[in-house]
């Protein structure tokens, strides 16, 4: 469980290097936490499984990284950290977080006005002394200001694609815990909302203390809200908020039901169970006092007359009408995708060759997958030239021999300012897919980006 830790010191060491003007090492760092917070599985368990080999399995994290990592669950340190954010302003990190302020513009703050914090950043911007500065100006201190307040609105809430991997890993380590029968996510990310509040996770066990004590004591928590008996509320490392409750088994359908929400869905559900003459709660369904129902969710939407319902479609919007017709959609699941069509390799800024990555999406049931690395205008990402493309595409020409899938050939084209593309028609038409990105001037105005784009929609 510490994986989140762990991803943060990369990352701070990545801002360093970036405000030292270093090239290419930020983009590694930040690869490697992207790969540590992803993670299925705690950091600390791949390692005791398999030591550095099995670190540096892990995409992203080479020889170098794993002795870093090795280091830190070995010792609680990690020196390579601790020599870069020496001398550091403490709160430099958060001002790395405000969208539209780069490591050069952090620098200049820092040494110029005296700015080490979000604190500090807010007040330089009410008095209006960031827009003094040579280089800076009355645009990018709005511009500042609106990414700090979209850092601001960005704490309340948190990215799915953020939270899962963390409330996963937070998952796997409770069902090892002694006494754990089952363990489930509830709450907004039961439903897969692209933002998530806090985690909500519900446990079956017949030793709850040991439970509430073992999740308490994480690596990653930060800090402890509120601890009880079968109740817990920790803050990690990053600031997410996780709420644990031990249940008995007889209920743990009906908190399941009433913990995954949303809101709405409950307060229809609860109505129809009070027509029909029940009443339900997170302890069960319950007729003239007497236990009815509780252990299971199927149960209880089966007693009120409907199918069982996806937490995705919870969100009281028909589902509950669909349910009691028997007409509910059926939802798109993995096994249904047939291809990806945008897949980097290490030809640009992806961690794995051509073939392992045809290969995996072959093992993935696909029937086809798109190999579309990076344009040559995007060089931090080690795009390719021409020159470079040619022998790309004729490396995939030769893992299309080696796989039964199809391979498209494709890249991801940067479209440059005046709405152009980074090759050339005729290049272009050697490939069998495009992606165009904006990868620059993203401070253009509304109507110079659309301008953009439409350019190169038109691209024939």
């Amino acid at each position: 469980m510490k994986n989140q830790k762990i991803a943060r010191m990369f990352r701070e060491i990545a801002d360093v290097y970036a405000m030292r003007g270093v090239e290419w090492k930020p983009q590694a760092y930040r690869r490697a936490a992207r790969a540590i917070e992803s993670l299925g599985t705690p950091i600390e368990q791949v390692y005791a499984q398999g030591g550095r080999s099995a670190l540096e399995d892990i995409p992203g994290i080479g020889k170098s990284f794993s002795e870093k990592i090795e280091e830190f669950l070995k010792t609680g340190k990690m020196r390579a950290y601790e020599r870069m954010i020496k001398g550091m302003p403490k709160g430099f990190e958060k001002l790395m977080d405000v969208p539209g302020l780069g490591p050069k513009k952090v620098l200049r703050l820092q040494k110029e006005l005296g700015i080490n914090n979000l604190k500090d950043l807010k007040k330089a911007i009410i008095s209006h002394k960031i827009c003094a500065l040579q280089g800076f100006g009355e645009k990018s201190e709005k511009d500042i200001l609106r990414g700090l307040r979209l850092l601001e609105k960005g704490s309340e809430r948190k990215l799915l694609g953020f939270v899962l991997p963390l409330a996963r890993n937070v998952k796997s380590f409770l069902e090892r815990v002694d006494g754990v029968e089952r363990v489930e996510l509830a709450g907004s990310i039961r439903r897969m909302k692209k933002t998530v509040g806090d985690v909500d996770i519900l446990v079956i066990s017949s030793k709850p203390k040991k439970v509430i004590d073992a999740f308490a004591s994480m690596p990653d928590v930060s800090s402890i809200l509120a601890k009880g008996n079968t109740k817990c509320t920790v803050v990690l490392e990053g600031g997410l908020q996780m709420d644990l409750r031990v249940l008995e088994r007889k209920s743990f359908g009906s908190a399941l039901l009433y913990f995954t929400g949303s809101k709405d869905h409950n307060v229809a559900v609860r109505k129809i169970a009070i027509e029909k003459g029940f009443k339900l709660s997170e302890y069960g369904l319950f007729k003239n006092g007497k236990f009815v129902c509780g252990k299971d969710e199927k149960q209880i939407y089966r007693k009120l007359g409907l199918e069982w319902i996806p937490p995705e479609l919870r969100e009281n919007t028909g589902e509950i009408e669909a349910a009691s017709r028997g007409a509910l959609p059926k939802l798109v699941e993995l096994s249904d995708i047939k291809g990806d069509l945008q897949v980097h390799t290490k030809w640009s800024d992806g961690a794995h060759s051509i073939e392992v990555m045809a290969r995996t999406a072959q093992d993935l049931g696909y029937k086809y997958v798109a190999i579309t690395d990076h344009s040559k205008s995007e060089r931090i990402a080690h795009g390719m030239d021409e020159a470079r493309l040619k022998k790309y595409i004729s490396a995939i020409e030769n893992a299309q021999k080696k796989v039964d899938i199809e391979i498209l050939k494709g890249a991801e084209v940067d479209i440059l300012p005046d709405g152009s593309l980074d090759f050339s028609n005729k290049v272009l038409g050697e490939l069998d897919v495009v992606v165009a990105s904006v990868h620059s001037r993203f401070k253009s105005s509304r109507k110079e980006m659309t301008k953009r784009v439409l350019s190169a929609f038109d691209n024939e």
